[in-house]
């Protein structure tokens, strides 16, 4: 493959021949012209050489310049009609704080230091809900999303090689769960709530509806929230998730309670989703967490505490096939990480055999 020397003509005339700075012009593998701007004319013959030892050694780099703005458009026009609306919405999030931090001109000039700068300054952000420094969880969600999307930049050309990543290190803390003394305290809250408003019920109904049945489904909150009035039979006591709103990627029917049941006519009307909430999911969190602070609960719950506390009030009342196939989890050892341990700990303690002459000496 042949490079070659040359004098752009405009420059030419405005600076003269003797003045003109050379440069250097190629096809790239990927059928593109490229050229720069040396200076003079015998630095620019060294690197018309060095260019055209590259080009036949195949070491030129083929990367498309593609601005961010744009690849951001055309990745979601193309990868998020196969996400899962929740996810799309996080990965959605995760790009916006990426491009608001950092202010990404092209995608291949992103490199590792680039991630390092993203990761010092989200470090450093307060969160709008607690107004602590974010967790080391929120970082790497973003983290996570922002790796999968410049995969696929790597994928299409766009970038020559995906930066290093380095994960912040998470506290591995004692799993939380709403207790039912917690629960009851929030059920009776609910009557602080003030969203969702301009229903044919109160807003307590739609919260003590919603606390009720993610406590006794085991359901996620985007489960939840999915959920069509069509795919709920309340004569039969049943809903259906769809593969396309759950993590398992299946459909399934799940039982529900008398109580749910009971809750959930209350709240029954006109719109399509059961729990139709009128404002951005942010909004939901303020909502749950003004409730809790009536209810003088600290720390606050998240909704997922109350899908812990379902496997955790469960647990030894049914089997484990059982709480996995209600919680829908496609491995026994996830559904084994939600179950809280402790109580079982302790009884195993309690029943260790004890030598007579400790008894002796404790009694």
């Amino acid at each position: 493959m042949r490079a070659w020397l040359f004098q752009d003509s405009r420059q030419k005339k405005k600076l003269g021949e003797d003045k003109c700075p050379w440069s250097v012009g190629w096809i790239a593998p990927d059928g593109r012209r490229k050229s720069k701007r040396i200076g003079t004319k015998s630095r620019a013959e060294k690197y018309r050489r060095k260019k055209e030892g590259e080009l036949a050694a195949g070491l030129c780099d083929s990367t498309q310049r593609v601005p961010w703005s744009d690849f951001v458009k055309e990745h979601e026009e193309k990868i998020k009609p196969a996400m899962k609306p929740r996810t799309w919405a996080a990965r959605a999030q995760s790009l916006a704080e990426f491009q608001k931090t950092i202010k990404p001109a092209r995608v291949d000039a992103i490199r590792t230091q680039t991630i390092d700068k993203f990761i010092a300054k989200r470090r450093a952000e307060t969160s709008k809900l607690t107004g602590k420094k974010l967790s080391a969880a929120t970082v790497n969600r973003d983290l996570r999303h922002l790796k999968a999307t410049l995969r696929i930049a790597h994928d299409w050309g766009y970038l020559t090689d995906v930066p290093k990543f380095r994960m912040l290190k998470e506290r591995q803390k004692i799993p939380r769960y709403v207790t039912p003394e917690d629960f009851a305290s929030i059920y009776e809250a609910c009557d602080a709530a003030s969203r969702p408003a301009g229903k044919h019920f109160p807003p307590a109904n739609w919260w003590r509806a919603l606390v009720t049945f993610a406590y006794m489904t085991g359901w996620r909150i985007g489960e939840i929230l999915a959920l069509q009035k069509d795919d709920l039979d309340l004569a039969e006591g049943t809903a259906l998730t769809r593969a396309e709103d759950n993590k398992g990627g299946r459909d399934d029917v799940a039982p529900l309670h008398p109580v749910v049941v009971d809750h959930l006519k209350a709240i029954i009307g006109f719109d399509s989703l059961v729990f139709a909430w009128d404002g951005p999911e942010r909004a939901l969190w303020s909502e749950f967490h003004a409730i809790q602070a009536e209810a003088k609960i600290s720390p606050v719950y998240g909704f997922h505490d109350l899908r812990r506390a379902f496997a955790t009030v469960n647990a030894e009342n049914m089997t484990g096939d059982a709480l996995q196939r209600l919680m829908r989890h496609k491995s026994y050892t996830t559904t084994q990480r939600y179950i809280n341990m402790a109580g079982q700990v302790k009884r195993a303690v309690e029943a260790l055999h004890v030598p007579d002459v400790l008894r002796h000496k404790s009694g």
